[in-house]
């Protein structure tokens, strides 16, 4: 009768009667359940109930406290199906059978009982229960495939997104550890905000695609030594609208929204003064508001071929001069407590970069790195 019925099947009685738990229990144990408890003690079973797993509960009504309705009532948050009751029960009239149904009750039998009916009806509910069981375990495995998969797409996307952000600054003579601290830094500055840490983690990732449309700029502008003239320089203000019209075309996700906007707004200014819509104020959008202050205060930290690297003190001088001007006030103001933060970023990569350099000439040199 119970071929069908995992071994481990866990089946729980609670009767303040021994005889009625010493007939249960051997009759279910006779039919190949061996994985059967049996409670005297209500309070003692409920303990029980609510702290282990278990596939099916034979249930007595009229106990003392806790009585089997008090039982159902703490057992209301189960899964009815994952764990079913049965009630057994010599409380017969209507009433009694109503509440322990609408308790959560699976099923109610009275007593005496008919031990053929009694095995019928608990061979259906522990087949339910193995289905749902087994419906949890499938469920389970799938939503950890899908998991995995989902976290195995989303790195190749970050990798795809790492190497565009790249693709931009090595042909603009900038490093990959300048755009990706620009990320950082950004996502530093709206943790510094209070935005949602989703919100946090896409600038992260859509900041350090700002200067994607240096892409579309021609060498001879974007390597030219010294200054450019009128046309180039309107050429070179070109790169956020390529950069925007890039990512616009990009199959639109939240990520590549956000990218698209920090793309063309991030050489807007707060006075109105920027490019290449002349936005001012909150109506340029927030993550480009941001990315506009950390670049700038990184851009000014960097040696470059035609500049020194400004000190952290001369930087953030500037910072503040700007506040209202080229910057979003609010922000400068948060930029402020962020200094040190953002500094620790710099030096690390510095850092990176000298074990690097000292690995390459070790390399060149065939000496051993210390």
């Amino acid at each position: 009768m119970f071929s069908d019925i995992p071994a481990d099947t866990r089946i729980v009685i609670i009767d303040d009667v021994a005889a009625n738990l010493r007939l249960l229990e051997s009759s279910l144990k006779a039919f190949g359940l061996r994985n059967v408890l049996s409670f005297a003690d209500s309070a003692s079973g409920l303990v029980w109930l609510k702290e282990q797993p278990w596939d099916l509960l034979l249930l007595d009504l009229d106990m003392p406290a806790p009585d089997g309705f008090e039982i159902l009532r703490q057992l209301s948050d189960r899964n009815r199906s994952r764990s079913p009751v049965i009630i057994l029960t010599a409380l017969s009239e209507p009433q009694s059978r109503r509440l322990g149904l609408e308790l959560g009750a699976n099923d109610y039998l009275t007593k005496p009982l008919d031990l053929p009916e009694l095995l019928l009806r608990i061979r259906n509910a522990l087949r339910l229960s193995h289905a749902t069981r087994q419906l949890q375990d499938l469920n389970s495995e799938l939503e950890q495939r899908v998991f995995e998969r989902t976290a195995q797409l989303q790195e190749s996307y970050c990798a795809m997104i790492r190497a565009l952000s790249r693709a931009a600054c090595y042909r603009d003579d900038e490093t990959g550890a300048h755009v990706l601290r620009i990320g950082e830094t950004a996502a530093l500055m709206a943790e510094a905000i209070g935005m949602p840490q989703r919100w946090c983690e896409l600038i992260r990732l859509a900041a350090p695609m700002h200067d994607l449309g240096k892409i579309g700029i021609p060498d001879r502008i974007l390597h030219k030594e010294g200054p450019l003239t009128v046309p180039e320089r309107q050429q070179m203000m070109e790169h956020p609208r390529i950069g925007h019209a890039i990512l616009q075309d990009a199959h639109a996700t939240d990520l590549t929204d956000m990218a698209a906007d920090i793309a063309y707004g991030h050489h807007e200014k707060w006075d109105g003064s920027g490019y290449p819509q002349g936005l001012a104020g909150k109506d340029i959008p927030l993550s480009a508001r941001i990315v506009a202050l950390c670049d700038v205060y990184d851009a000014l930290r960097m040696e470059r071929p035609y500049k020194r690297a400004w000190s952290p003190e001369r930087a953030q001088a500037y910072i503040l001069e700007q506040s209202g001007v080229h910057f979003d006030p609010e922000l400068v103001t948060v930029m402020r407590r962020c200094f040190g933060p953002v500094e620790q970023l710099i030096e690390d990569d510095a850092e990176l970069a000298g074990v690097h350099k000292q690995r390459q000439a070790d390399a060149g040199t065939g000496q051993l790195p210390h």
